[in-house]
């Protein structure tokens, strides 16, 4: 089972708090963007979604790249649109983003990097990782460093890494001019002063500004449903589901973890529409669940709140982590993550 780390009490100048301060509270730019954003349509939850499919542009992935972003947890933001980024100047941000981290190491701030290492700050294009051609290119930006102690193996470390994306966007795209680049989805992994440091930076550089995105229970059902109706070559992981059930002193959690196929057999069993997955199956699948469970131990499962769903596609917590496990649905995973992060930058 995935652990991950809950967040507690922290100090005034913690990473958390300094999250807080840089990614929560509008931009200029933002003001601005209020107008035309009002007047967009965004559907909160639509009835009906198509199940996860292996995208045709997927086969410009690099492999290599696409590994990496494999099997590991990240931490989930919404972006509002980039103004004046430009592609061609990946070369520039990378000098541009090396320069800000070492002054900010100079100034004493907390950034997670060592005492012996030089940093080189990298950005580049992850090709293919786009539901259509009309999408962003979702590029990919790294903080790397080597020891400058006498060793024979001074390779590159990787210390921090985030990538930006844009699957299926459109409905933020038709809402912004040529001037803004829409990459509405960021992933996070590593230290947490290293994530508030180049969200500084590009809220300073880009006029943009980020914000949390958690996952709730309502989105977390829909995710089970999807990533069970998908047809695997073969099952890596149980289904597993996770419930917190608040109680005094501490909280306790409910874990119901049910064989990969048997689970699917489920969804088969409640499934009529082709292609697809709508709210009623959804309702469905899950009330399925909770009635196994009350059956055989007693407990209503709907008096609780689901906090993370398991499968062998993907693992997501309420708290916005999640661990892409399956490369064949990854721009299905991505695509479902792009509409919840667009939906709250609305």
């Amino acid at each position: 089972m995935d652990s991950y780390d809950t967040p507690g009490s922290t100090p005034r100048h913690s990473a958390s708090s300094r999250l807080k301060d840089y990614f929560i509270g509008a931009t200029p730019l933002q003001k601005r963007l209020e107008s035309v954003r009002k007047q967009t349509s965004f559907i909160p939850t639509p009835p009906r979604r198509k199940i996860p499919q292996c995208s045709q542009l997927q086969e410009d992935n690099d492999p290599q790249k696409v590994a990496f972003l494999l099997h590991k947890q990240w931490t989930l933001y919404s972006l509002t649109p980039l103004y004046k980024f430009s592609y061609t100047n990946l070369k520039e941000y990378s000098r541009l983003l090396s320069a800000f981290i070492a002054a900010e190491k100079q100034k004493g701030l907390a950034v997670e990097v060592g005492e012996d290492f030089n940093i080189k700050v990298t950005f580049s294009t992850l090709l293919g990782m786009k539901g259509t051609q009309r999408d962003s290119e979702a590029f990919l930006v790294q903080i790397l460093s080597r020891s400058q102690l006498p060793s024979e193996n001074r390779e590159l470390k990787v210390l921090w890494t985030g990538w930006f994306c844009c699957i299926f966007g459109d409905s933020l795209l038709e809402t912004v001019s040529e001037d803004f680049t829409c990459v509405p989805l960021f992933l996070a992994n590593g230290a947490e002063t290293n994530t508030a440091i180049v969200g500084t930076w590009f809220q300073k550089t880009f006029d943009c500004y980020f914000s949390p995105l958690a996952i709730n229970a309502f989105n977390l059902s829909w995710m089970a449903a999807m990533w069970t109706a998908c047809k695997m070559d073969q099952y890596m992981a149980a289904t597993e589901f996770l419930w917190s059930v608040p109680c005094s002193p501490q909280s306790l959690d409910i874990s119901y973890a049910i064989h990969p196929e048997d689970a699917k057999a489920l969804w088969d069993s409640v499934h009529k529409t082709p292609g697809e997955v709508t709210q009623e199956e959804v309702d469905l699948f899950m009330d399925c669940l909770y009635s196994h469970f009350h059956r055989h131990f007693k407990i209503h499962l709907s008096a609780t709140r689901l906090v993370r769903v398991s499968t062998s596609v993907a693992s997501a917590h309420t708290d916005g982590k999640i661990k892409i496990l399956c490369h064949k649905y990854l721009i299905g995973v991505l695509a479902y993550l792009t509409e919840l992060a667009i939906f709250q930058i609305d």
